[in-house]
């Protein structure tokens, strides 16, 4: 593995063409840690985080995007999530271990953005055609942003890449700059994106253009679970509701789908909680 959990962005010069080239290793192993997850299951995950991340980026205000695969297929739910820090998280639902050419079957994206200064919210949807998520998400950058974009993901059992050009509005010298660059974006292959890093893969690509290479980004995996946002989840049910829970289970238990971390809460932690507006200090929670 050349580069691990690093996401580096590339302009052409004189061109409003635009490109970045992410790579994940620790972080993907660790979505799939979470969950006893098959092979195919698990590389279709890693491109969905790869790809939610690359989406991410492009985005120019604080906030998250988190893309939702809905399907009719064996893998019938799948999340990835990504904010402007490159924190990941996401999670698959699958219906066999063996999947087909096509995992998802009939589905579509849900891509939502939620802008974390002024609470705006907005959401796109995109038809997941044949199972190729990349092609599902160069759809959406044409239909929602009127942007000519390429995608490329790749994934094995230790790692994840992916590659995204897009072609910026504006006045342009070369009128056949993008033509050229996405035909020679093409040609890279899956092994050669698995293989090599971020520098020799430009190299390769567009030895002949006039690349300019910014630094790498880290990327990790963090959840945004919280035991003070449970609390808060647990004080909007209501007071009757969590005594009824309490009376019926002896605590209340509450997992991140994401994480997979539980929290837990006693007689003593939900009466503190609905006594006083404030968080209740310390921490039950549990891996």
């Amino acid at each position: 593995m050349q580069h691990s959990d690093t996401l580096q962005r590339f302009m052409f010069e004189n061109s409003n063409v635009r490109g970045i080239l992410i790579h994940l290793g620790n972080s993907y192993q660790t979505a799939l840690e979470r969950y006893d997850y098959p092979a195919a299951v698990g590389q279709q995950l890693g491109q969905a985080l790869a790809a939610s991340a690359l989406l991410g980026s492009t985005i120019k205000f604080e906030g998250s995007l988190i893309m939702q695969i809905q399907s009719t297929g064996p893998i019938n739910m799948l999340v990835a999530q990504s904010n402007h820090e490159h924190h990941l998280r996401g999670l698959a639902r699958w219906l066999e271990d063996e999947l087909p050419d096509n995992p998802f079957g009939e589905g579509r994206i849900v891509i939502t953005i939620e802008n974390e200064t002024n609470d705006e919210r907005y959401q796109g949807i995109v038809s997941l055609t044949d199972g190729n998520l990349s092609k599902a998400i160069e759809n959406y950058f044409v239909q929602s942003e009127q942007l000519q974009t390429r995608l490329w993901l790749a994934a094995d059992g230790q790692q994840v890449v992916g590659m995204l050009l897009q072609h910026l509005p504006g006045q342009e010298a070369d009128e056949d700059v993008w033509t050229r660059i996405e035909t020679l974006g093409a040609t890279i292959t899956e092994a050669e994106l698995l293989s090599l890093p971020t520098l020799e893969i430009l190299q390769r690509l567009f030895h002949e253009e006039d690349v300019r290479l910014f630094d790498a980004e880290p990327v990790s995996f963090r959840c945004s679970c919280s035991r003070d946002k449970i609390v808060s989840v647990i004080r909007a049910l209501g007071t009757d509701e969590a005594h009824d829970i309490l009376a019926e289970q002896g605590c209340i238990n509450v997992g991140c789908d994401f994480c997979n971390q539980q929290y837990q809460f006693d007689s003593v932690d939900v009466e503190e909680m609905f006594a006083s507006s404030n968080p209740i200090p310390g921490s039950s929670s549990t891996h």
